[in-house]
């Protein structure tokens, strides 16, 4: 594995949530893309959308804030602003592909930096295939 990835929330929320099923399984994918040094994309919506589904999955504020901390910490894992444009591409793709508006944008990230967007989501896995390669936590 040595491409670039685009990996949603729903990995990391799977990976940080403990009782939820998959949740080791998205921990060890996680874990090996961090020790192999591959290149992450994700947009910077992702810290909302993550911190916010720990606080209220878990119930801890500062458990959800801390990841936030040190996922931007880092090395390999660049944040994407929202800009126009990226705004517009994800808005072309939301509507040609009937995806979501936040999966819409990490497929817009994917796309931008020619990397595979990894999701748990079904839908968006069938819909942003249209896109971008798409691939579960799982699969090499």
């Amino acid at each position: 594995m040595s491409d670039a990835l685009t990996i949603d929330a729903s990995v990391f929320v799977n990976a940080f949530s403990p009782t939820e099923v998959g949740s080791e399984r998205s921990w060890r994918f996680l874990i090996q893309i961090y020790r192999a040094g591959i290149p992450i994309y994700v947009p910077t919506l992702a810290l909302v959308e993550v911190v916010a589904s720990l606080a209220r999955k878990q119930n801890n504020t500062a458990m959800a804030l801390n990841w936030m901390d040190e996922v931007q910490q880092l090395p390999h894992m660049v944040f994407v602003d929202l800009d126009p444009a990226l705004a517009q591409e994800a808005a072309e793709i939301a509507a040609r592909h009937r995806l979501r508006g936040s999966d819409a944008v990490y497929a817009a990230v994917a796309r931008r930096f020619g990397a595979t967007l990894v999701t748990l989501d079904a839908e968006q896995r069938e819909r942003a295939a249209a896109v971008v390669p798409v691939r579960w936590p799982d699969e090499d």
